[in-house]
């Protein structure tokens, strides 16, 4: 069985666990093994277990080559619990699975799990605010909406412009938004990109849109200091002083401007513990329990970078901002830790970019109920925000201008022409329905020809207007609309003959003119001398 990418959508990490399964019940040998002067046919030792899934889960692409054997121990663990294995005694339940020689096999049931049913959050399409839509209390002059019969006169007057006259007219500005307005703009906006970034029909089965809050998104964009960290409001959700110095400690080691020079042997493992017992003791992960679903979606793009970058931007935009903001000091620190080449080693056992992705994961990432597959998905998700941090953590420019002019156009002023639907009034909302084709060729004859055909006429028709305008308004309507223009006028010929030319007089011919030209004389005969 070929392992296949798991892209973006629902129950990922279901889905995933699903895979990995099948993958090891495909690729784990069995063989004959004796225990205690014993034979068991098919079965495997843990070790060789321990072998074959960190190999399977290394060449898989929806993991990689970072998983360790330690986080394949664990995730053996947790197949034992869940009798994706047994012993060959039958037991299974427990997380008591070791990298040793005991001997395990598979159940003859199958172990894959099916995927959970969730609440709707509701089957709506992301809509965007109507802003047009009347406040309560005292009327604010509005832009009416409604097609009304258009006259020559009106006609001109809307075409006009082209030919470069402009009748008179008056400005006219849109109500003028609220705060709320505009962060609902933003919310509606933004989950709409993400959307689409991600390739998703609906964010239902991956987000409940209900709990995301638009001031956060506003303030994660509007409220940053000139690093491009988020600024709180609230200052007594900072991070504490000391736990900022120790982070800034490391990140700059050996510079440790807020600290004294170290004077024992060990002092910057002492420092790191000191922050992972801080965020350890956190009620929940910096990415909140309900964007998980969201973030682990987005592992499924990690095959197009591109893609993955902006799709976190989005997504980190969701959280509250004090969360944001100490996911972006904290990634920082991660980042330039294991870049950093003069800090000593922080473990004697693994690299300290395995130790910081591996101890720090859990914080950023994970579950609230119990999910097989947490630590090796927020493994996933942790690696790529450190090698993509700067880019990842900071607004989404093109997102931003978009919002922005988006919201602009929403106030910008309009030109309303002096006597044109002065009287209208906003229509009611309108769905449309199903028709036939012929309704449809119906509908478009009459509807669109019909009164442009009308209106041709009225020009045509029109006797208090000089030639010299009427031959400008044909002209005009000709360049917009030459199908039903030719209609009327299928030839040069019924075009002149709107317009017949005028006989001309003839001058008086002059007396002079009559005359014959002196002409000389001509012999007609020869005489010879």
């Amino acid at each position: 069985m070929e392992p296949r990418l798991v892209g973006p959508g629902p129950y990922r990490a279901t889905r995933l666990w699903n895979e990995i399964i099948e993958l090891f019940r495909a690729g784990m040998p069995l063989r004959k093994h004796r225990c205690r002067f014993k034979s068991y046919e098919r079965c495997f030792k843990a070790s060789e277990a321990v072998d074959c899934l960190h190999e399977l889960l290394g060449s898989n692409q929806n993991f990689g080559p970072e998983v360790t054997r330690d986080q394949t121990v664990k995730l053996l663990k947790k197949f034992l619990k869940n009798h994706v294995i047994e012993d060959i005694k039958g037991r299974w339940g427990k997380e008591d699975f070791e990298d040793d020689g005991h001997l395990y096999r598979f159940p003859p049931s199958s172990p894959l799990k099916s995927y959970p049913k969730k609440p709707s959050c509701g089957k709506e399409v992301i809509k965007f605010p109507d802003w047009n839509e009347p406040k309560a209390g005292p009327s604010q002059e509005h832009i009416p909406v409604k097609s009304v019969t258009m006259n020559s006169e009106m006609w001109y007057k809307r075409h006009s412009i082209a030919i470069g006259e402009v009748p008179a007219c008056k400005l006219v500005f849109r109500r003028e938004l609220t705060q709320t307005n505009i962060e609902e703009i933003w919310k509606s906006m933004t989950l709409s990109r993400l959307q689409k970034v991600l390739g998703l029909d609906s964010l239902d089965e991956v987000l409940d849109t209900k709990l995301v809050n638009s001031k956060h998104i506003v303030q994660n964009v509007y409220n940053v200091n000139k690093q491009g960290i988020v600024t709180l409001e609230d200052k007594s959700k900072e991070l504490p002083h000391w736990i900022l110095s120790a982070m800034k400690c490391l990140a700059n080691w050996p510079s440790c401007s807020d600290l004294k020079q170290p004077t024992y042997s060990g002092f910057e493992r002492d420092v790191f513990k000191t922050i992972v017992d801080y965020f350890g003791q956190m009620k929940e992960p910096l990415l909140t329990f309900h964007f998980f679903d969201i973030f682990v979606s987005v592992l499924g793009l990690l095959q197009k970078p591109s893609k993955a970058v902006e799709a976190l931007q989005i997504s980190c935009l969701l959280l509250p901002p004090e969360n944001r903001k100490r996911l972006q000091l904290l990634v920082r620190m991660m980042a330039r830790i294991s870049l950093n080449q003069d800090l000593p080693p922080l473990s004697e056992s693994m690299r300290t970019r395995t130790l910081i992705v591996q101890v720090f994961s859990r914080y950023i990432l994970c579950s609230k109920d119990e999910i097989d597959l947490d630590e090796l998905l927020a493994a996933k998700l942790v690696s790529f925000l450190m090698d993509n941090y700067q880019e990842i953590l900071s607004v989404p420019s093109a997102l931003k201008s978009s919002i922005e002019d988006h919201v602009l156009h929403l106030q910008r002023v309009q030109i309303k022409y002096a006597g044109a639907d002065s009287d209208a009034t906003l229509p009611t909302p309108s769905f449309c329905h199903q028709i036939t084709t012929g309704e449809f060729e119906y509908q478009r004859t009459t509807g669109s020809q019909e009164p442009l055909a009308a209106l041709l006429e009225e020009i045509v028709m029109n006797k208090e207007i000089s030639v010299k305008d009427k031959k400008k308004k044909l002209k005009q309507f000709q360049k917009s609309y030459p199908e039903v223009y030719r209609v009327r006028f299928p030839s040069p010929e019924t075009e002149a003959m709107l317009f017949p030319e005028k006989t001309k007089q003839k001058p008086p011919t002059l007396l002079w003119a009559l005359k014959k030209p002196f002409q000389p004389f001509h012999r007609t005969r020869s005489f010879r001398m």
